[in-house]
């Protein structure tokens, strides 16, 4: 369709680029209808919705998020990224899939020189991260609340995906949701 985006999507950056971002959150893949749609990540979908309230409440980002690229909303103090840049069939990446994006991840951290935590959404998030880092799975296991130290200064906190399916059902709630937020936002305020 001419008026959707239809390509791997970028990383949002927060307006004053990647060094001014200590959070980097990390998704799974685009959505059909919503990144896929509209070329900025959890934009256009329920996982958004429930993203960009909790950014706007912990301060990680300004302005009104419309579900629009064009909305104004800025990020501060944090980006976003997927683990997989390409909308995956049924939303379903295959091992193939995340291995060929994980250097543009690992690219992305990379250019993040002032990095202090790192949300994963979902455990397709959490493993590919760990691998983009170097890191042993098996010493850092998911888990939706954990912190783990993945370097000094560093720390990777894990959340289940904001996605419908998880709220729906009650997986996830607003409320873990956001206690995960407070417990990035005291990470950060000790520097």
């Amino acid at each position: 369709m001419a008026d959707w985006h239809n390509a791997p999507v970028p990383t949002f950056w927060p307006s004053l680029g990647p060094a001014s971002a200590r959070l980097v959150i990390v998704g799974l893949a685009p959505g059909l209808k919503g990144a896929n749609r509209t070329g900025r990540p959890f934009t256009g979908d329920y996982a958004g919705d429930l993203l960009y309230e909790t950014l706007l409440e912990f301060r990680f980002a300004t302005g009104t998020y419309q579900a629009d690229p064009a909305d104004g909303l800025q990020l501060h103090d944090s980006m976003i990224t997927n683990a997989v840049r390409c909308v995956p069939p049924e939303n379903k990446p295959t091992p193939a899939e995340i291995a060929q994006c994980r250097p543009f991840l690992e690219a992305t951290i990379a250019a993040m020189p002032n990095i202090r935590a790192v949300l994963v959404l979902g455990r397709i998030a959490h493993e590919s991260t760990l691998r983009a880092l170097g890191k042993k799975l098996s010493a850092h296991p998911f888990a939706h609340g954990a912190r783990h130290e993945i370097k000094p200064g560093v720390a990777l906190f894990d959340s289940y995906h904001c996605s419908r399916y998880n709220t729906n059902t009650g997986r996830l709630t607003p409320a873990m949701f956001k206690s995960v937020f407070a417990s990035i936002r005291d990470e950060l305020a000790t520097d």
